[in-house]
């Protein structure tokens, strides 16, 4: 909460945000999944039924936790794991359990990165962050609300550094996590429609938070820039929201960079330490340095596909063999970001980039003893999408095509049945 009289200068604020960012590690992996809930006829159930049955279930047996996003999507968030196994069959057995509490109550979850139903649903957490951030973002258009209440991601998350990376500073990872991060991006887009329809974005989710507050959605460093990149970033970005101290939240509306409050002060008071630390929480740029590394640039995507970017993202970054592997294809697509969201693997760069990544990701998972199910999850995206330069975007694209009768499949009711490859998740 603000104070009267200045406490924080520039040059300490922004030593505060590096050691926060980049912290040495153990190679812990977590992984985060949101999946939009549906009926089991198809359409939007009420949060209440939703949040009722996944509250009836306890304890999950991989220590998941389960949260809401302000549109109700459910998000499943694994505990840090020592191995992507480790991570991926927590969260595996943790979605089964969700899919059958709520296969039970005639409900079910589909993984999609934006509901392709006609405009974003109504704001159903009510939390006083959430009012605020709703308020803020009305200010700016429409798209804020889409991306709170209407899209899913799956986030992947990372230590900085690990012993087993030789030393290096535990900011290298941040580097490569921008180097590869666009064809990450374009590799599992998996948005495609709105409204029922087309958007021409193979990840319109992505495209929704270009379309938001580019200082604090935007990318983070761009190509080749080091780890100040990140201070820089946080410093240069918009203050969302000002604590109050009745424990509410005042968006600010006219902007105001975080340098800017620290250096001229506001109405409401100068900004602390504490204050700095929650601005930090409220970027969200496609990678996220906290302590860990949080890739955020993934559709979220239906069983068995999710465990694939984890598996990708985990050896590409870890295995400095497989880095130098695939660097130098993929410096040719570094900062295509827009171009990821837009075209996906259509793009030839980032096809090419793609099959370089998962050429040297699947021996990286050979070598280091990854189980049979992510090293055949892995093998079987390549062959199904990335050797043909195609994504789940384009299965949801031909079935509009074909004049499904829904875009939105809905889910399947049977827990013991085997999740279809797009769209619903049992």
């Amino acid at each position: 909460m603000p104070i009267s009289r200045p406490t924080l200068d520039l040059a300490g604020a922004a030593a505060h945000v590096a050691r926060r960012a980049f912290r040495p590690g153990d190679g812990r992996v977590g992984v985060e999944l949101e999946l939009l809930p549906v009926r089991a006829g198809g359409g939007r159930p009420g949060h209440g039924a939703v949040r009722a049955a996944l509250e009836a279930l306890g304890p999950l047996p991989g220590g998941s936790a389960v949260t809401f996003e302000p549109g109700g999507q459910v998000e499943l968030s694994t505990p840090p794991a020592a191995t992507v196994d480790g991570a991926c069959d927590a969260l595996a057995g943790d979605l089964a359990a969700v899919g059958a509490a709520l296969a039970d109550a005639d409900l079910g979850l589909v993984a999609t990165g934006l509901d392709p139903a006609a405009g974003p649903p109504p704001r159903v957490v009510d939390a006083p962050r959430y009012a605020a951030m709703e308020r803020y973002f009305d200010g700016q258009g429409p798209f804020g609300r889409t991306m709170m209440c209407a899209t899913a991601g799956l986030q992947v998350n990372l230590d900085c550094e690990a012993p087993g990376d030789g030393g290096g500073p535990p900011t290298a990872r941040f580097g490569l996590a921008h180097l590869f991060g666009p064809t990450l991006a374009a590799c599992f887009a998996n948005s495609p429609l709105a409204g029922g329809r087309p958007t021409g974005w193979k990840s319109s989710r992505l495209a929704t938070w270009w379309r938001i507050d580019p200082c604090r959605t935007g990318p983070a460093a761009a190509p080749g820039s080091g780890p100040a990149a990140w201070p820089a970033y946080a410093l240069g970005a918009c203050v969302m929201l000002v604590r109050t101290p009745d424990g509410g939240f005042r968006p600010l509306r006219r902007p105001l960079t975080m340098a800017g409050w620290i250096a001229r002060g506001h109405r409401l008071g100068h900004p602390t330490l504490d204050d700095l630390d929650y601005h930090l929480t409220t970027l969200f740029p496609p990678v996220r340095p906290r302590g860990w590394l949080e890739l955020r640039m993934v559709d979220s995507l239906p069983s068995p596909w999710w465990r694939v970017p984890v598996a990708l993202a985990a050896a590409l970054l870890a295995d400095p063999a497989a880095a130098e592997a695939a660097a130098g294809t993929a410096r040719r697509t570094a900062g295509l970001w827009t171009e990821a969201s837009r075209s996906g693997l259509e793009h030839p760069l980032l096809a090419a980039s793609a099959r370089a990544c998962f050429a040297a990701a699947s021996e990286s998972l050979a070598r280091t003893g990854a189980s049979p199910a992510t090293r055949d999850a892995v093998a079987a995206y390549a062959e199904r999408y990335v050797a043909r330069g195609r994504t789940p975007a384009d299965d949801v694209l031909d079935g509009v095509a074909r004049h499904r009768p829904s875009p939105t499949p809905a889910p399947n009711r049977s827990r013991h049945a085997r999740a279809p490859e797009s769209g619903a998740l049992a």
